[in-house]
């Protein structure tokens, strides 16, 4: 089944960060990376006033896997915390690493632990705009638009500047 993850990071060399979130992802057993967007600096969205000058370092990564949804974010709960990434109270907190799941395949899940597709991917530039280079008519579960044409819609504020090609 196919994959997308959302990454970002926004302490730290956050570069540095999503290579080695990018190859602890690869080195899972059973997973298998088909592609990757570029990197993208991104404007924070919802985070507490004071952290609002932290810009975040945002990928997409397409990703094929045997493993079951819950088996995933398992993994990458295990990388998150691996990578120093600590969840408190607070949330939208600058963070060394942040991993989602964005879509699996056609599923939809609807858990108290685990939402697919991300409740949220379709008002987040920041996974929008990468998704539209790599899978621009992909239309996902819940959704009668492609995510070129959501991408659209999208206002530019906050905004997503292509950062890196290649990382």
């Amino acid at each position: 089944m196919e994959y997308c993850l959302s990454l970002g990071s926004n302490l730290g060399d956050s570069l540095r960060t999503l290579r080695r979130a990018a190859a602890r992802l690869a080195a899972t057993p059973g997973v298998r990376i088909t592609a990757h967007s570029g990197v993208y600096q991104s404007d924070p969205v919802d985070v507490p006033a004071r952290f609002a000058n932290r810009q975040f370092l945002n990928a997409i990564i397409l990703l094929e896997t045997r493993l079951s949804p819950p088996e995933l974010l398992a993994r990458i709960s295990a990388i998150e915390i691996g990578m120093g990434r600590r969840r408190g109270r607070l949330r939208n907190v600058p963070r060394t690493i942040d991993i989602d799941i964005v879509y699996a395949g056609r599923r939809k899940i609807a858990t108290e632990v685990l939402t697919i597709p991300h409740p949220r991917w379709q008002q987040r530039r920041f996974v929008v705009q990468p998704l539209a280079r790599l899978r621009p008519d992909l239309v996902l579960p819940g959704s009668d638009l492609p995510v070129r044409a959501i991408l659209d819609r999208l206002p530019s504020i906050p905004g997503v500047t292509l950062y890196t090609v290649e990382w």
